[in-house]
């Protein structure tokens, strides 16, 4: 499926669309390049899971933790370069929770992320704001 959002405030929503699908125990793996706008996505994928502020990228501490109507657990796998780095963040621990576990920079663990991960690659448009979403594991 491909989706494209016009403006932060649009990927934003589509983050909140997503949220009200997921159960718990979901991962969704995020791909794509410097500001093309994951950490708009997740505000907007917390926000509808009730989590109102606080959402920043994880980029100095790996790993943060949000709790609403699921725990989020929101990861930056930016600086991983070795299966040690990313064993010393405990992302294989994660992965057997009931909480949802998004990861931006996914292309640096691909071979980590399990087989029903949520693929969501994001991509610039014709535009300055405009972010194409191709998303794959999840219908909306």
């Amino acid at each position: 499926m491909q989706i494209v959002t016009d403006s932060p405030a649009q990927t934003e929503e589509l983050g909140r669309r997503i949220a009200q699908q997921l159960r718990g125990g979901e991962v969704l793996a995020l791909f794509g390049g410097m500001g093309m706008g994951k950490t708009a996505f997740t505000r907007g994928l917390a926000a509808g899971l009730g989590i109102s502020s606080g959402i920043s990228s994880p980029t100095f501490s790996i790993v943060n933790e949000y709790h609403g109507r699921l725990t989020v657990y929101h990861f930056d796998m930016f600086r991983v370069e070795s299966w040690e780095d990313l064993e010393s963040t405990g992302f294989f621990d994660y992965l057997d929770t009931d909480a949802v576990l998004v990861i931006e920079w996914s292309e640096n663990i691909i071979g980590a992320l399990p087989p029903d991960a949520i693929i969501i690659e994001l991509s610039a448009g014709k535009t300055e704001q405009e972010r194409i979403f191709r998303i794959e594991g999840l219908e909306l």
